[in-house]
């Protein structure tokens, strides 16, 4: 076994109390993943219009976080990020075209540590329902990552002929939807997603109500297209964007009734948080980063900050918010630490055990590190996010010259105020820090550049226009 059993956490021991080891049940874990949902875009989060009840009723039960982070701002590594705790460029999980294709060769390699792979030597059901996207040729299917089930769409729901762009609609294959490694349909009608995925993820929560299982929502929404249920359709003030969160928001609701209905929920340990920042380009089909710069795809925080809140009733304390740094990159190590056992391979991840940032709200986390594919460009440290390298190319801004560019970012989150030259100090001491981290860092070589054959002279006249 890759992991040393340890004694039982105090955590769990306060919820059993004299109770004999043999009848002790390991907590359940649902991580529920939004996609491209910005940092300002739930009613708890600040948003004026869009109503998000039942997040805001999960965050006055749980811990809200309001700095929590991703391990990449965009969609594929961030994905591989969450699952490995290991940033993007340990995986290979980055490259030129920024995330996995139809066309494209690569995914994440199996004999990458998974939580569900991980899990499964402790007996976890899993299960990953919705949008996968770190592989979709056979071998790097969720079912080759620890999975037992894995219900939903291999990439993303955007990448299908109907697109707008010339390339998609030429080349690529109708959205396939997956019940394990079998496609059965083509083109399904997207508004039923965030009902089909929640229809799945109940049942596989009633199935195994008397086991421990590990549960991967990862709904499509509110990714482009924007598409929800007719019940649903125009009744958000936000448009089409709002009516989608809400109906996110009442997966949500659905999920944790559920627990409550089966009495499981005092020993099931539930996340909600997204992948990335808002699709900017995308303009009113993309979501808000709030006060926060950027969007997805960004080294700015709008691009890497994310809303998260945390559940589990008895455990974790009522109504807290936390400003404790915390990441995705955590959950792994993090939730085999609420099993009772200890990662003997925590020197390869570039996740922390932040228990107890979930459940005393003390912080753990010190650091952020944001890349842009294979290259660090910032590090957050404490209170301080200063860039190395130029944060947006694309502009005029801020260029190479201009490096490096410091912010108390708890004083300024929108980014503003250049501090570089009051704080030589703290500028000298986080470039030590990325240096170290460079040093420390072993670079896998992309896993997802190459094009398959089939698509290879289409891929080639395409990028000739």
């Amino acid at each position: 076994m890759r992991y040393l059993l340890a004694i039982f956490v105090p955590l769990f021991i306060l919820k059993i109390g004299c109770a004999p080891p043999d009848i002790y049940t390991p907590p359940n874990f649902i991580i529920i993943f939004a996609d491209d949902l910005g940092y300002g875009d739930l009613g708890s989060y600040g948003h004026p219009t869009i109503k998000t009840p039942n997040l805001d009723k999960m965050a006055s039960e749980g811990v809200r976080f309001t700095q929590f982070y991703v391990g990449s701002s965009i969609c594929t590594p961030s994905r591989a990020a969450l699952l490995t705790g290991k940033l993007p460029i340990r995986t290979g999980m980055y490259g030129n075209r920024s995330v996995l294709f139809p066309d494209n060769a690569g995914g994440l390699d199996p004999k990458e540590i998974t939580i569900a792979s991980a899990l499964k030597e402790y007996d976890y059901k899993t299960a990953c329902i919705g949008k996968w996207h770190l592989g979709h040729l056979q071998e790097y299917m969720p079912t080759n990552h620890g999975f037992d089930e894995f219900y939903g769409i291999p990439y993303s729901n955007d990448m299908r002929p109907e697109g707008k762009w010339d390339y998609a609609r030429e080349n690529f294959p109708p959205l396939p939807f997956l019940d394990g490694l079998d496609t059965i349909g083509l083109g399904i009608d997207q508004s039923q997603f965030i009902d089909m995925f929640t229809k799945r993820s109940v049942d596989f929560i009633k199935k195994n109500k008397d086991k421990s299982f590990f549960l991967y929502l990862a709904h499509t929404a509110p990714h482009t297209p924007l598409v929800s249920d007719t019940t649903q359709k125009g009744r958000s003030m936000r448009g089409a964007y709002g009516d989608v969160v809400e109906e996110l928001d009442q997966s949500v609701g659905t999920i944790l009734q559920v627990l409550k209905d089966l009495k499981i929920a005092d020993n099931t340990f539930v996340i909600f948080t997204s992948d990335n920042g808002p699709w900017g380009w995308a303009n009113v089909d993309g979501g808000s980063s709030g006060l926060l710069k950027g969007n997805k795809g960004s080294v700015y925080e709008g691009g890497y900050r994310v809303p998260a809140i945390a559940w589990m009733p008895g455990t974790i304390k009522k109504g807290t918010v936390s400003t404790a740094l915390a990441s995705t990159l955590d959950l792994y190590p993090t939730l085999i630490a609420m099993t009772g056992n200890e990662i003997s391979n925590q020197e390869e991840l570039d996740g922390l055990n932040i228990k107890n940032t979930f459940v005393n709200n003390q912080p753990v986390r010190h650091d952020i590190y944001y890349y842009r594919q294979d290259t660090l460009i910032g590090i957050r440290h404490k209170e301080w996010k200063m860039y190395i390298k130029d944060p947006n190319p694309w502009n005029d801004d801020l260029t190479e010259k201009d490096m490096p560019v410091l912010f108390n970012i708890e004083h300024d989150p929108s980014e503003k105020y250049n501090v570089t030259s009051k704080h030589s100090d703290i500028v000298d001491r986080i470039v030590t820090l990325s240096e170290e981290h460079i040093l420390k860092v072993t670079k896998i070589p992309s896993k997802y550049d190459a094009i398959l054959p089939d698509y290879q002279s289409a891929y080639d006249a395409y990028n000739k226009k």
